[in-house]
């Protein structure tokens, strides 16, 4: 009887050198492993000899419909870093079902379209700052944009002070984790050394320490004004996020800690701005590389009229071109991790507790199977059919799925849908944009460069 292999094989360079090779160029490295099927082994993570990348959708369906059970979600050490001790990307079992039990109202429901009318009157004020014939980075000001509209949803700050002081360490946070002296380390935890602020990793820690004394600093002062209201019998809460997380209750009628609000802003600061400030950069690049997806997207626009927020959303051609851009762009190329529970056949294969396991959402994308014509920006395809949520990936899936997805695309389709109808945009030259490590995510690496134009 001729047993299963014990787990799937994978390039035969050695684990140092794949970690090298995955830091500098993920992509590539991913491009390269297709050889080995829709499952193999790359020890890029962690210090593991197997850690497993999937992009069968049945295997990944198989997965994320058995968490807790066959495969359980373990704390995404490669975050722990950045998001801290108590963020969603770092808790599980019980304690990550509380918190995210705790987390989904603000996300979701009525709550969001008060989001909206904010989220135009940013993009205008951006927009006005940038004169005829200026060439900018749509990265960027899709940044300032999506930072801007966290800290008035997430933290309700008004203060201009406070405001542009906590913008500025936040800019300057995710901007250096575009470096491969500081995003690179997240790959390499025994050389994350604090050797004071020169030091790359001390650096990063500088600013953490200054961010968190501005966070938990919000934090105090929005308890009191709660607590200030709850004494004078007001029952009005604030709009914002950081109100409705302190005023929340367990199902044991606990509040969240100050540490728990701290890691869970600061995973919403960083998380919530950067990924959906590259998702909103891809897409303007995809559409002014594709003339005719713009045209017909403005005539989708054209035909609202002076909508609202809520009709923009809804819109089909615009939805399907922010999936389109989200699956051949994706700015996460990989799930949260998974490891196995008890003994499972995964593929053929024999897989026995404490395999580590990613699904592939880059590798998942690019299947043929699926996507015909995987490498073309063809926004059509998802309005021909419905994919399935272990075939469209974007927000990863299972109980790590992310909480902030409704948020991070009704921010999307609002910023793309004010830029076009309002402004005339232009791609500052030809060249091709590719994909660049920016801490855990991936970003355009030039920032995808364009004109402000006269709008005809």
């Amino acid at each position: 009887m001729i047993s299963k292999p014990r787990f799937p094989d994978g390039s035969p360079a050695p684990r140092w050198l794949q970690k090298i090779q995955y830091a500098q160029n993920s992509i590539a490295y991913m491009d390269a492993a297709q050889r080995y099927g829709d499952i193999f082994n790359a020890p890029v993570i962690g210090d593991r000899d197997v850690v497993l990348f999937i992009s069968n959708p049945q295997a990944l369906q198989h997965i994320f419909a058995n968490d807790t059970k066959q495969f359980i979600a373990p704390p995404n050490q490669h975050v722990q870093p950045l998001a801290g001790d108590y963020s969603l990307f770092t808790l599980s079992g019980s304690r990550h079902r509380r918190e995210r039990r705790l987390l989904m109202p603000p996300f979701h429901g009525e709550r969001m379209q008060t989001y909206g009318q904010l989220i135009c009157e940013r993009v205008d004020k951006s927009m006005r700052k940038l004169s005829i014939g200026t060439r900018f980075s749509a990265r960027e000001l899709a940044q300032e944009i999506s930072l801007e509209v966290i800290l008035k949803v997430v933290f309700g700050i008004h203060q201009e002070d406070r405001f542009n002081h906590l913008k500025s360490l936040l800019v300057h946070f995710t901007d250096s984790l575009q470096s491969p002296f500081i995003g690179g380390l997240l790959l390499f935890p025994s050389l994350q050394k604090d050797w004071g602020t020169r030091s790359p990793w001390g650096y990063l820690r500088s600013l953490q320490r200054q961010i968190g004394e501005l966070v938990y600093a919000e934090i105090r002062v929005k308890r009191s004004y709660l607590e200030e209201n709850r004494r004078n019998h007001n029952q009005m809460l604030g709009s914002d996020i950081l109100s409705l997380m302190i005023s929340a209750r367990d199902e044991t009628g606990q509040p969240m800690t100050d540490i728990e609000l701290h890691d869970e802003l600061i995973t919403l600061s960083i998380a919530g701005q950067d990924t959906t400030a590259s998702a909103i950069a891809w897409a303007l690049y995809a559409i002014h590389r594709h003339p005719q997806v713009g045209e017909k997207l403005e005539e989708e626009l054209n035909r609202l009229g002076s909508p609202d927020p809520t009709s923009i959303v809804q819109l089909p051609y615009l939805t399907a071109v922010c999936h389109e851009s989200l699956r051949l762009f994706p700015v996460a190329v990989l799930t949260n991790p998974r490891e196995v529970n008890e003994p499972v056949e995964l593929m053929g294969y024999n897989l026995e507790p404490g395999i580590r396991l990613y699904g592939c959402i880059y590798l998942t994308h690019q299947r043929p199977d699926i996507y015909l014509e995987p490498k073309l920006f063809k926004p059509e395809r998802f309005l021909e059919r419905q994919f399935s949520r272990y075939e469209f990936l974007p927000f990863g899936g299972g109980v790590r799925r992310c909480i902030g997805e409704a948020l991070a695309l009704f921010k999307m389709k609002l910023v793309l849908a004010t830029m076009l109808s309002r402004y005339r945009l232009a791609l500052a030259d030809r060249e091709p944009e590719y994909p660049v490590r920016r801490g855990v995510s991936f970003a355009p690496a030039r920032g995808v460069q364009m004109i402000l134009e006269e709008k005809l």
